[in-house]
């Protein structure tokens, strides 16, 4: 498949190298080819993980790398593994989780049904931790949670409930720190080398792909949580995303960011309120 560019249509790169052409050339391909926009991610970020891929597959320049996932549908997934944003673990940064047992919880209380959306879901983890969170707060029979991301192969890994045993003594540390009201072995089994945790955790849970970058809201939530995923992201990207997740909202939703995102200097800052400034949760306006 022939294909063609310009500066104008691969915002964020300023192709003033022969690596920056290679690479808005490579991206436009993965993105008439394969549906995948990753042109509004951040370069520098984008840099590492396909030099990283041109390196592992033994190749010796991005335009090698382009031609041969355009040919080998392999080389494309694994490369999506290389550019999704996988860094995550069970009720990760607790202080989040405390912060939202204390603020969103009971604002939830007030519905007899609500739905909620982790967005760029990853492996799972943190899906798990909101399953067992709202379950400890007697809500996990009201809640439908959807766990979306752009990979299938990490959304197969969540989808199985199976996690590596060895994390389990961190993971526990940080469940207990984040208010946790149990034993948190009491939610999987330990068997060889991995933790299955109980499968009543994601009765009301769907997996689902949806792409940040492409896609359209698919429903209405009470709850939006993206976490520590658009920093990886440019300005643009980012505008887009507010957007998706403000049209996504119901009146008064609450949205929760990574820490080290913020509302700050965005379009859509003056639509919400802050619920806790350290821990990056806003309530919607209207």
């Amino acid at each position: 498949m022939a294909v063609g560019l310009t500066e104008d249509t691969t915002p964020g790169w300023r192709q003033d190298s022969l690596e920056d052409l290679e690479a808005g050339l490579l991206l436009e391909a993965v993105h008439r080819h394969y549906g995948f926009d990753f042109r509004q991610y951040s370069p520098a970020s984008l840099r590492r993980r396909l030099n990283k891929r041109m390196v592992d597959e033994d190749l010796g320049s991005l335009s090698q790398l382009q031609d041969r996932i355009l040919h080998d549908e392999a080389v494309m997934e694994r490369l999506l593994l290389d550019l999704s944003i996988n860094v995550t673990a069970m009720f990760r940064d607790p202080g989040f989780y405390a912060a939202f047992r204390q603020h969103v919880v009971p604002l939830l209380r007030t519905y007899p049904y609500f739905r909620v959306w982790h967005a760029g879901c990853s492996t799972g983890e943190e899906v798990y931790s909101m399953a067992i969170l709202l379950h400890e707060e007697g809500l996990l029979d009201r809640a439908r949670i959807y766990a979306t991301d752009m990979n299938e192969a990490v959304l197969d890994r969540a989808r199985s409930g199976i996690f590596p045993v060895d994390q389990m003594k961190a993971h526990t540390t940080n469940y207990v720190r984040a208010g946790g009201t149990a034993a948190f072995s009491d939610y999987y089994l330990a068997k060889y080398d991995g933790a299955l945790f109980h499968r009543w955790l994601t009765d009301n849970v769907v997996f689902a792909r949806h792409n940040l970058a492409t896609d359209g809201p698919f429903n209405e939530f009470h709850v939006v949580v993206c976490r520590n995923v658009m920093i990886y992201f440019d300005s643009n990207l980012q505008g887009r995303v507010h957007d998706l997740f403000h049209d996504s909202l119901v009146r008064r939703g609450t949205l929760a960011l990574g820490a080290k995102e913020s509302m700050r200097f965005t379009a859509r800052e003056e639509h919400y309120d802050i619920l806790d400034q350290q821990w990056k949760l806003y309530r919607k306006r209207t």
